[in-house]
């Protein structure tokens, strides 16, 4: 049989090249249709956000990550989610059309009333296939994974391209997320064999219920506590202000949920085949740990050290707005990655219940220190969102320790060194470039310079990560 080192290796390696690709088409998707459209066009869409994500989560109910941690899902199983999602999102959809003028008048914006009741069909649409991606995610099928998801923004991007060139507007970005949804059902249809059946069995679903409950109401909070600025700022600033801190947004989420994506399709699965092993475990999660901090660190650090030039040369210079805010982002999203690690070791150890405490104590103390400074310019209240978030990584670090007894220190030893490496090169970087007054030189060389030197740190370092990575590469095993 295959090793698990083998197979997570492969796993990683096509969770990099997935995420990774999807990364580069979404900044040129994204490159283009900034230019296409204005910061007000993108807030249309953008103040919808939060509805989407939080029916999206309740449609969902946990049952992607509850199906995973199952040690043998069968076809019940899975006919028995499928069918509670789809009924689910039907009767979330038909709320949401008839709210749709109440939301128009919460943000003062008419055309919200067209425009949400056709980005809402996302809801049943990706209901369709979200019990099969569960099973794609259970059994490894990475490569089939990165094929469909990089098909499906291939196509949805130039759909949204195309309608945005020829005048369609805010249009564009509604029909971008609707290919997008569809494409990937029929991707994911195409490379699975399991069909639903008609016969209607809820006993799974009420069975996993009391896991998936829990991660529900976290999933829930977390959406909310995530599309909170946004929806503050819809109500509290201008629409164009509200479309700079979308943009903002969209490229530090762009950079770190490709390092915390590529966790999230190998992590839980493998820690569930082994969550009776405590210290293997423990010594599986601090590898991946490495790995973790060894690519986001350099990633998110690294963004917020170009983000002028890039924000100039790619969108142009109607988005200089969103600037200091994107590298206030960057620096707290550093850490995302992290807290994506630590989440899926919670939930693959059964815990949904601490899983869910941490994330309502982080979002209720989160949310109350966005209303304590609701009076505060936008980039005030970015700038301590990030820094709450650096801080409470150490309440999952206190998780981990009960969990599997990874101490304080541990954690430190395998994170801080590249953090102070990662800090250390872009303070290196920009010194050696600080003098370039050509934007397109400026972000080439801080690219170039800013790799090098990162790479040739770890190098003298002796980082046993770097080699393990460039084996992994070259499909070797990690040894």
């Amino acid at each position: 049989m295959e090793n698990l080192k083998e197979k997570t290796a492969r796993s990683l390696l096509w969770g990099v090249i997935n995420n990774g690709g999807m990364q580069v088409l979404y900044v040129i998707f994204g490159v283009v249709l900034g230019r296409l459209l204005s910061p007000a066009e993108y807030g249309i869409v953008g103040v919808l956000a939060l509805f989407t994500a939080i029916a999206g989560a309740i449609q969902a109910s946990g049952f992607t990550q509850g199906l995973v941690n199952l040690k043998s899902p069968t076809a019940r199983d899975y006919n028995s989610v499928f069918w509670f999602n789809l009924l689910v999102s039907l009767s979330l959809y038909a709320i949401l059309f008839f709210c749709a003028p109440l939301i128009a008048d919460f943000f003062r914006q008419p055309c919200l009333v067209e425009v949400s009741r056709v980005l809402f069909l996302c809801l049943p649409i990706s209901a369709i296939g979200i019990a099969i991606n569960s099973y794609m995610l259970k059994n490894l099928m990475n490569r089939e994974i990165a094929i469909i998801n990089l098909i499906a923004i291939l196509l949805s991007g130039t759909t949204g391209t195309i309608m945005a060139f020829n005048g369609f507007s805010y249009w564009s970005l509604v029909w971008q997320q609707l290919v997008y949804n569809i494409v990937l059902n029929i991707g994911r249809y195409y490379c699975v064999k399991w069909r639903p059946t008609l016969h209607l069995d809820f006993e799974p679903v009420r069975r996993m219920f009391g896991f998936c409950s829990k991660l529900l109401i976290t999933n829930l909070l977390n959406t909310v506590n995530q599309q909170l600025l946004t929806f503050v700022f819809g109500r509290l600033f201008p629409i164009h202000s509200v479309g700079n801190y979308t943009q903002a947004n969209k490229w530090s989420t762009m950079a770190h949920s490709t390092v915390s994506n590529t966790l999230n399709q190998v992590v839980q699965a493998v820690l569930v085949s082994i969550n009776e092993e405590r210290e293997r475990q423990q010594r599986v999660f601090r590898k991946l740990m490495r790995f973790t901090a060894f690519l986001g660190f350099p990633v998110m650090l690294g963004l917020a050290l170009v983000s002028r030039e890039f924000i100039l040369l790619t969108i142009g210079e109607k988005w200089a707005g969103c600037v200091t805010m994107m590298q206030i982002i960057c620096i707290g999203g550093a850490f995302l990655p992290l807290y994506a690690l630590y989440q899926n070791l919670t939930i693959s150890n059964g815990r949904s219940g601490l899983y869910m405490w941490c994330n309502i104590c982080q979002i209720v103390l989160q949310l109350a220190l966005v209303l304590l400074l609701r009076h505060q310019p936008i980039e005030v209240i970015v700038c301590a969102s990030s820094a709450f978030l650096i801080l409470w990584l150490f309440v999952w670090q206190w998780t981990a320790h009960r969990l599997i007894g990874l101490r304080l220190i541990d954690m430190l030893k395998d994170t801080v060194p590249f953090l102070v490496v990662a800090l250390a090169v872009m303070a290196a970087t920009y010194f050696i470039t600080c003098a370039i007054s050509n934007l397109v030189l400026l972000l080439v060389s801080r690219v170039i310079i800013a790799a090098v030197l990162y790479y040739l740190a770890l190098r003298l370092l002796h980082a046993k990560v770097l080699e393990e990575c460039i084996k992994m590469v070259r499909h070797k095993t990690i040894t």
